[in-house]
């Protein structure tokens, strides 16, 4: 018994289509990721800058209560 080489074909074409619509979807969430990371990044550069600021309000505020004493 043989294998028919139009059904191997019409398969081979099959998850070829497959295969692209996968890659497709890939790159879209690769897009997504990056942009995910970046919302990361920054929202992490925020909380640090404002922990700088509180850091830096709550010496002041120690300092005043200490030369008020």
């Amino acid at each position: 018994m043989s294998i028919d080489l139009a059904v191997l074909k019409t398969e081979r074409d099959r998850l070829k289509e497959g295969l692209r619509e996968v890659e497709g979807e890939l790159r879209k969430l690769e897009a997504e990721l990056k942009t995910l990371r970046q919302r990361e990044i920054q929202t992490k550069r925020e909380i640090e800058a404002l922990s700088t600021l509180i850091d830096i309000q709550e010496a002041r505020d120690t300092r005043q209560v200490e030369v008020a004493s």
